[in-house]
């Protein structure tokens, strides 16, 4: 192992020391460690999104401290070290890749994948999803293993369709079943995205970064006065927003 990372797993194992570690360290467990765990993996991406690289060598940095300490306590309990983590996935990625660590040919990372799920007693496709994924990531994956074994549309065509039902029955839709009748909508909607190839979490980002960025120049179009137009006015800035985006693409 590295000095450097030898010295950052004596930095953890210090501030979760019972007698003389750091007092809010040592009160964590994993269900409270597990949201920070995520926020630093999507703060990951974000310097990523940005090409902040030095933004990317600290937040890396913070997801490896998260990964340091789920496995310091671990180790405390018993369970297993960071080099038993460490050993796992290197023994994972290998087996995944038979044909530059192994000989032969390897049949494909789905299909290894399904057969460790197997190995591991999978009972159905659905197995192994995370339910903690972020919801649109998680329908998609879930609608891929669907896929996998045959429970999913040829073409575009189906799951427009579906998309226009879900629709009308969030429309046609009493105040109890809106949730449910909402949620199939937004479903039906990954659905679709996922049948044009287009990764959905990919695309939702990118439509945010687009609407914030037109808000912005919205608000500073209005001289700090956005909030007391009427609504027209305000279509009127959005529609300049975009009319300019457009002729800057064009230049």
């Amino acid at each position: 192992m590295s000095e450097q990372l030898n010295r950052l797993l004596r930095i953890m194992a210090r501030l979760r020391d019972p007698q003389n570690g750091c007092e809010w360290d040592i009160a964590q467990n994993f269900r409270t460690i597990a949201p920070y765990t995520i926020e630093e993996a999507y703060e990951v991406a974000d310097a990523i999104e940005r090409n902040d690289m030095a933004e990317l060598r600290g937040e890396l940095g913070d997801l490896l401290l998260q990964v340091v300490f789920h496995a310091r306590m671990a180790e405390e309990a018993g369970h297993f070290t960071f080099e038993d983590v460490a050993r796992s996935i290197s023994e994972k990625m290998e087996a995944r890749h038979p044909h530059v660590f192994g000989e032969g040919n390897s049949p494909g990372w789905e299909s290894l994948k399904e057969q460790e799920r197997d190995a591991a007693g999978a009972t159905s496709a659905m197995d192994g999803v995370a339910r903690a994924l972020p919801a649109l990531l998680r329908a998609e994956k879930l609608q891929k293993r669907a896929a996998r074994v045959g429970f999913d549309w040829p073409d575009t065509e189906g799951p427009t369709a579906k998309l226009i039902e879900e629709m009308a029955e969030l429309r046609e839709a009493d105040a109890e079943s809106q949730l449910e009748e909402a949620g199939d909508v937004l479903f039906a909607a990954v659905n679709l995205v996922r049948a044009y190839g287009i990764a959905p979490e990919e695309a939702l980002r990118a439509t945010n970064d687009k609407f914030e960025r037109r808000f912005r120049a919205m608000e500073e179009l209005s001289s700090g006065k956005f909030k007391e137009l009427d609504l027209e006015t305000q279509e009127e800035l959005w529609q300049r927003v975009k009319a300019a985006e457009r002729a800057h693409k064009g230049t």
